[in-house]
């Protein structure tokens, strides 16, 4: 048996260990096995080396001890260069494609040839792999026009073009709908059971129980061990990352007195290039719930959000607050964020891009509490005493991992950095909180403990707004879950009752199709 299992061994890790700096061990001393004609995902916490390991088979770290054999023998692969010619292709999870240029230009973009390229040919070969696995792909068609499916496929396909047959995806289904993670499932199954080894990064583990072969779990670094998916569950997986059993079942306690806080009526935004992005919405957040918010990515979440805190401009429609206890909303569409902070209305706001919005890498965790209450105009020399026990609260609630609050945010992992920022943004008490994406990347004990924080608003009579990307985790955790397709409000459905197929399908939909 164990002959059978070098025979299939695509490629073998002894003894890798990755270090960054003097203190930093990413990966410590990891020996593991990616065999043909399975699929293996990757499992563990935020920081437990998935990713970096991934990258030094790809060729972008590359590893200070040990050794990688690909087929049985020995290689150095210093560069992604090396791992296409050893047929090691990762697919990431932000694309590298062009958009102006058609998919089959992007497919063969670097690779060495003549000048003058037979595009039909290219073409034709693009169609035969499309057909051999189960894809649908144009090759004539600009990057564009395209979904986030199908840009993923490009980007599929552009590895399998260089002759890879090992492929390393991270996070594949993170911005798919459950009927195209369906669709790329068959895919990667076609693909597996010709030979090839399918490596999955994911967070998402009724995914990785669905799919995958074999599990290999990291946790701080190092290899805890493998197990076929057959004999694993969501607890035991969850034990084996975090070394202990995690209480699974998100909390969805009912709505106490729901009182109106927004009214949203016809907002429209329309950017910079007069593409309308957000198209006549309309509807309601109470205090005392959470309303999910579904669509794919780009179907205008994010001016969504940032037009009711003030940070977009709408072309069209109104955005009003009612405040507990007051008799009349307050209008605030024409205001911006500062203005509306002035009016004492309280509404916090978790942006998709953290460092680029949310919080200044190169500060440390004090100052970035300050921010938040910092106003235009105000003292410079500002009093660091209170922010300081902010932030050593939040590192404790979140178990951030960090030096000290005199760390510099840039420092952190993504996923330390988004407890940061999402505890803030919860110390403030808000009356409205936004959050975008607060999960994106976390681990499942994390991203309970986030789970926890906003049940927690929610008790406290918050409304809570929830952007999110894993449909499991919004029907679960929301009472309402709002769905948004091309800008437009495609419907609002109960969470308790609605199933992800049910919201994949308004996702997807256009107003014909439901009409």
């Amino acid at each position: 048996m164990e002959e059978i299992l070098k025979q299939n061994s695509a490629i073998e890790l002894r003894h890798i260990t990755k270090r960054f700096g003097s203190k930093v061990i990413a990966n410590d001393d990891i020996s593991m096995q990616v065999r043909r004609g399975e699929i293996l995902s990757i499992l563990g916490e935020n920081g437990s080396g998935k990713t970096t390991l991934m990258n030094m088979i790809s060729g972008i770290y590359f590893p200070d001890e040990g050794q990688i054999l690909v087929d049985g023998q020995e290689v150095t692969i210093r560069s992604p260069r090396d791992a296409y010619a050893m047929g090691i292709g990762m697919i990431h999870q932000h694309f590298k494609l062009i958009d102006v240029m058609t998919a089959a230009e992007n497919i063969i973009l670097g690779l060495p040839g003549s000048e003058r390229l037979n595009m039909r040919q290219v073409a034709q070969k693009i169609t035969e792999l499309t057909q051999k696995y189960g894809f649908v792909l144009d090759p004539a068609q600009k990057i564009y026009e395209m979904s986030v499916s199908q840009k993923q496929t490009v980007e599929i396909i552009k590895v399998l073009y260089r002759g890879a047959d090992i492929l390393i995806l991270d996070e594949p289904t993170a911005v798919l709908t459950p009927q195209e993670a369906e669709r790329l499932f068959a895919v990667l199954r076609n693909m597996r059971d010709d030979g090839k080894a399918i490596v999955i990064i994911t967070h998402k583990l009724q995914e990785v129980l669905e799919l995958s072969d074999r599990v290999a779990v990291l946790r701080k670094g190092k290899y805890v061990g493998d197990v076929p998916t057959r004999e694993a569950t969501v607890a035991s997986l969850t034990e084996m990352m975090v070394g202990e059993k995690v209480e699974l079942d998100i909390e969805r306690p009912d709505p106490v007195r729901p009182e109106r806080r927004l009214r949203i009526q016809g907002v429209t935004c329309v950017n910079k290039e007069g593409r309308t992005t957000l198209d006549h919405v309309s509807f309601e957040a109470y205090s005392g719930e959470i309303l999910g918010i579904a669509g794919i990515a780009g179907s205008g979440q994010r001016e969504l959000l940032e037009s009711i805190a003030g940070l977009q401009r709408m072309a069209e429609g109104s955005v009003e607050y009612f405040a507990p206890d007051a008799q009349a909303a307050v209008e605030l569409s024409r205001m911006d964020a500062i203005e509306i902070g002035q009016l004492g209305i309280r509404l916090s706001f978790v942006p998709e891009d953290r460092l680029g919005m949310g919080l200044v890498g190169s500060m440390d965790l004090t100052d970035n509490m300050m921010i938040r209450s910092y106003k235009r105009g105000g003292f410079f020399f500002a009093d660091r005493k209170n922010p300081k026990s902010l932030a050593e609260k939040i590192v404790e609630q979140l178990q951030i991992n960090t030096p000290g609050v005199d760390t510099p945010v840039r420092r952190l992992s993504g996923g330390n950095v988004q407890k940061v920022l999402v505890g803030r943004e919860i110390a403030s008490s808000p009356t409205v909180l936004m959050v975008a994406y607060p999960v994106r990347g976390l681990d499942i004990h994390s991203s309970y403990t986030i789970y926890h924080l906003l049940n927690e608003q929610k008790k406290k009579g918050v409304a809570v707004i929830c952007v999110g990307e894993d449909l499991d985790v919004l029907t679960q955790l929301c009472d309402r879950i709002l769905v948004l397709g091309g800008g437009k409000l495609r419907g609002i459905v109960d969470g308790r009752t609605a199933t992800k197929e049910q919201i994949g399908v308004l996702m997807t939909q256009s107003k014909e199709d439901q009409a």
